[in-house]
């Protein structure tokens, strides 16, 4: 067992430091999907091209996906409040750029700023929150209040980008992190301690940038390929990206200090766990990202108003993450987790009934019921990644975890995101690659504009259609492949 670098306990200062690390968690979750509503703002202030709108929205998950494992295995060594710290500072400073970007290309790269920081921030609060609480109860309080805020973070996203949207311009969707961020610097040195392991083996570059390298040319094979066809440059990149990713899974099973443990992945309820956290944010971020623009740009709502609509959902999830414990309680993990998935696929296929002229009622439907498969995955994937690993590997498990959901909510745009812009490539008027640009188009005409309306609700449509596909598929792969009963290990209640 490896020797880990802890104070004695104090619960009182231990719930203090969950409330220090906590503001942090809401806004990294906050940040993968603030800017849903905030898009069509952005696209009328820096006219983005199709594939900078998409890069807009989903480098900061690429980003942090990438970067996930490595940060977890860097605090475990390293110092994990040290890096929670930087962290944040980076955080910050690329909030900061985001906010005073003066072109598509100077937000991408504030973005990935941005997701530089918010790769060290979630896996260490996690791993610092799990080694506060040594009483086991205690600790599972604490995880599953951890869980809640990051999906309390998704859900509000679009609400607080809204109220926000409408006072001042859009820059404020990243100006509200720095505050908080410089808050924490403030807080954290007198409320946390160092925690590391001594154990724990050097990072493997290799490793490193074969991951980072393979996430990023294939995401942008798949993005240029949406956006203008597919041509010998966009599928070398595709393909050099896939052998990457290929040769960074074999080198995990060689090495003494893997960034990524694949043996975790030999147990099938954990196995299960992690695809339902890729999954659900999958579907999620892509038809919230898709949603938001329909009811703002097609039929016409504020903003302000456009937020209100996502509330009914944001509860649900919320709520559902909050009382997960006592849902497996009553009905066990297997069903849980099937269930996930089935809540899910039911809840985005309503939105195969939206339309151009009407759609609000199929669309909070559609929220309220995938809400509560969203708020059971949060709560489900969090738990499963820490409790299956000793708790000094706290850390790199746990970033197992929040990579399966920053790089679901990346590839969610990436992936049915590029497959709704493909659509709207090959039925829209052909007058510009996005709804935002047609419709800003001077001179245009009523026809060309409900054209690219029809077209936009065509792409939603498949987007959807081939999320809640998969999410079905992956519920009854679920049900048949699980064992009839899950290992005992309850999820206890995240009340404090």
């Amino acid at each position: 067992m490896a020797d880990m670098t802890l104070p004695p306990p104090d619960t009182r200062k231990a719930w203090l430091g969950l409330m220090a690390v906590l503001p942090l968690v809401l806004l990294v979750a906050m940040d993968g999907s603030i800017l849903y509503l905030a898009m069509p703002h952005i696209t009328s202030a820096l006219s983005p091209t199709a594939d900078e709108a998409l890069w807009i929205l989903d480098i900061y998950g690429f980003v942090v996906g990438s970067l996930l494992i490595a940060s977890g295995n860097i605090g475990d060594r390293h110092g994990r409040l040290k890096l929670i710290m930087a962290g944040a500072m980076v955080f910050a400073v690329g909030s900061l750029c985001a906010a005073g970007s003066q072109s598509s290309a100077m937000l991408i790269a504030a973005r990935a700023l941005m997701g530089l920081g918010g790769a060290t921030l979630l896996p260490s609060g996690l791993a610092i929150v799990s080694v506060l609480f040594p009483d086991p109860r205690m600790r599972a309080r604490a995880i599953g209040i951890f869980a809640a805020t990051f999906a309390a973070g998704f859900a509000i996203g679009p609400l607080i980008g809204g109220l926000l949207l409408r006072h001042f311009e859009w820059g404020a969707v990243f100006l509200i992190n720095v505050p908080v961020a410089l808050a924490f610097l403030v807080a954290a040195p007198a409320l946390l301690r160092e925690v590391r392991s001594t154990t724990c083996g050097r990072i493997d570059l290799p490793s490193l940038i074969l991951s980072v390298v393979g996430i990023l040319l294939a995401t942008w094979s798949l993005k240029t390929a949406a956006a203008y066809g597919v041509t010998l440059a966009q599928s070398a990149a595709g393909i050099a990206g896939l052998l990457a990713l290929a040769v960074f899974l074999r080198r995990q099973t060689r090495i003494d200090h893997p960034l990524l443990d694949v043996s975790l992945f030999r147990d099938r309820v954990f196995s299960i766990a992690i695809l339902t956290g890729l999954l659900s944010l999958v579907v999620w971020s892509a038809a919230s990202y898709l949603s938001g623009v329909y009811l703002q740009t097609v039929l016409g709502f504020n903003v302000v108003t456009t937020a209100l609509i996502t509330l009914p959902g944001a509860i649900v999830l919320t709520a559902t993450c909050v009382g997960t414990a006592r849902i497996v309680e009553r009905i066990g993990r297997r069903a849980a987790l099937v269930a996930t998935h089935f809540f899910i696929s039911a809840g985005v296929l309503i939105l195969l009934l939206t339309d151009t002229q009407a759609g609000v009622a199929a669309f909070i439907a559609s929220t309220v019921i995938a809400g509560i498969g969203y708020g059971l995955s949060f709560s489900l994937v969090a738990e499963v990644a820490v409790s299956a690993v000793p708790a000094e590997r706290a850390g790199a498990a746990g970033s197992i975890a929040e990579t399966s959901n920053e790089l679901g909510n990346a590839l969610g745009i990436t992936l049915l995101g590029s497959l709704a812009a493909l659509s709207f490539r090959l039925f829209g008027p052909g007058v510009a690659g996005t709804l935002g640009e047609t419709l800003d188009h001077v001179g245009i005409a009523p026809e060309v504009a409900a054209q690219a309306e029809e077209a936009f609700l065509t792409g939603l449509h498949v987007a959807v259609g081939t999320g809640g596909f998969l999410t079905l598929l992956a519920g009854t792969a679920a049900w048949l492949w699980l064992p009839g009963k899950l290992p005992d290990q309850p999820l206890m209640a995240t009340q404090p």
